[in-house]
C-alpha cells in the first residue's frame, strides 16, 4: 500500500507539471527522486507529446526517429542513447562521437525535436512569446555540445539554426547566434559552471525581434536580424555532439531533470 501511494503522489505531479523531477539551478550533487521514477522510461516522468527523437543511429544522411506517440508513458520507448538515469531519474541522451548524421550536419545527436500534439512537426512565427525551460547538467563532454536551439523551419531554404545553446569541456556556456538564413554564427560566453554541475536555461523570443536567454538567472538580449523575419521556428534539445571521429565511447552524455515549452 505504501509504495502504491508513492506511485499515484508521482503520476499526479508528473500529470500536473509534465515533469517529476526537479532540481536546482547550479548544484554539483544531482536530486534525489523517488526510486520509482529511475525505473521507468523518460516518457513517465517528462511530457514528450510535443517532441520526436532523433537518433545517431539508422542509415547515412538518414539518422532514426522516434515519434511522440512511442515516446510517451513509463513504458515509452528508451535505449542506450536515451534512457532514464538508474541513479537520479535523469531523461538521458548520449551521442558518441561516430554516428548516423543528418545530411546537413558532420555530427551525431540524440535529440529532441520539438512537435505539436497532434504530430505534426512544430513550426511557428518569431511573432509572439515562445519560451524553452530547461534544467540539466552535462555528464562528459569531448569538445562540446549543443543542449538547446532555436532551427529555422518553412519560409526559406536555409537549413540554419537561429540559435544554438553550447557547453564546453572547460564548463564554459557560450550562445551562438546566426547572423543570417546564409550562414555565419556569432559566439557569445554567457556563463561557466563545471562539468557535472547542475545548470538552467530559458531560450525564447519575443515581440517577433528579440532573442532572450536566461542563464542561471541572469537574462541578455540580443536583437534577431531581419532576414530572418519569412522563416517559421522551432525547437530543440538534447545532445548535439559537436566533434566527430571513429570513437564510439568519446562523445557527449547530457541529462535533463526540466524540458518545458511554451507559446503565447
Amino acid at each position: 500500500m505504501r509504495i502504491r501511494t508513492l506511485l499515484t503522489a508521482l503520476a499526479a505531479a508528473t500529470a500536473a507539471t509534465g515533469l517529476a523531477l526537479a532540481a536546482p539551478a547550479s548544484s554539483a550533487t544531482p536530486p534525489a527522486v523517488p526510486h520509482p521514477a529511475a525505473r521507468v522510461a523518460p516518457g513517465g516522468n517528462f511530457d514528450l507529446s510535443v517532441w520526436e527523437l532523433q537518433e545517431p543511429v539508422g542509415s547515412p544522411g538518414s539518422p532514426t526517429t522516434i515519434p511522440s506517440s512511442r515516446l510517451q508513458g513509463a513504458n515509452g520507448f528508451q535505449d542506450s542513447y536515451f534512457y532514464t538515469d538508474g541513479h537520479d531519474g535523469a531523461m538521458t541522451f548520449w551521442a558518441p562521437e561516430k554516428g548516423v548524421t543528418t545530411p546537413n550536419s558532420n555530427y551525431a545527436r540524440s535529440e529532441l525535436r520539438e512537435m505539436n500534439r497532434v504530430g505534426s512537426p512544430a513550426n511557428w512565427p518569431l511573432q509572439g512569446t515562445h519560451r524553452l525551460d530547461a534544467t540539466l547538467r552535462v555528464v562528459s563532454v569531448t569538445s562540446h555540445v549543443c543542449v538547446g536551439q532555436i532551427h529555422l523551419g518553412t519560409g526559406g531554404s536555409s537549413t540554419k539554426p537561429l540559435v544554438e545553446l553550447y557547453y564546453d569541456s572547460n564548463g564554459d556556456i557560450a550562445l551562438g547566434t546566426e547572423n543570417s538564413p546564409s550562414g555565419g554564427q556569432t559566439r557569445h560566453t554567457v556563463g561557466h559552471v563545471p562539468v557535472g554541475t547542475t545548470w538552467s536555461y530559458t531560450i525564447g523570443v519575443s515581440g517577433g525581434h528579440t532573442l532572450d536567454l536566461t542563464v542561471n538567472g541572469s537574462t541578455t538580449h540580443y536583437p534577431i536580424p531581419s532576414s530572418f523575419n519569412a522563416y517559421q521556428q522551432y525547437f530543440k534539445a538534447g545532445s548535439y555532439n559537436q566533434s566527430s571521429s571513429n570513437s564510439t565511447t568519446n562523445g557527449a552524455r547530457v541529462a535533463f531533470y526540466k524540458l518545458t515549452v511554451s507559446h503565447n
